[in-house]
């Protein structure tokens, strides 16, 4: 067996560091695409399109262009919060977790005006937060 010097790498650590380099690039990637279909959703929703379901007496009833304006918003914080997480940068990573998760929390608030869109965008959010959340910083 051969010793390897404690300053270098071994060839477990690089595949680590690939791996994690690998997730937060996954993650990035993931909340770009969430962005640019909430901004899509929040176009639709401000031009008051009509995919978007009519429900009464929901107890987050909001008009539809406030909803369009929420995902909006979310979606242009999210494509901006992705390109920090491409350069690595820790503040993307807390910042792209807590984006996801209001971008769940919207979703989960608006289920009733697209549930299938909502749904696959909480399931979304998830995967995010977890490729996020699983790489130690040492590791990438």
């Amino acid at each position: 067996m051969t010793a390897t010097h404690p300053t270098q790498p071994t060839q477990r650590d690089s595949a680590k560091q690939q791996w994690a380099s690998g997730l937060v690039t996954f993650g990035a990637v993931m909340l770009t695409i969430a962005g640019l279909l909430g901004i899509f959703r929040g176009i639709m929703a401000i031009a008051e399109d009509d995919v978007f379901v009519t429900t009464r007496n929901y107890v987050f009833q909001f008009d539809l262009t406030s909803w369009g304006w929420i995902h909006l918003v979310l979606g242009v914080i999210a494509v901006g919060v992705s390109f920090g997480l491409f350069t690595a940068a820790t503040w993307a990573r807390v910042s792209g977790v807590a984006i996801a998760g209001l971008i769940i929390i919207a979703n989960f608030l608006s289920l009733p005006y697209y549930p299938v869109w909502s749904v696959v965008m909480i399931a979304f959010s998830g995967f995010i937060i977890w490729a996020l959340c699983v790489v130690k910083r040492d590791e990438y």
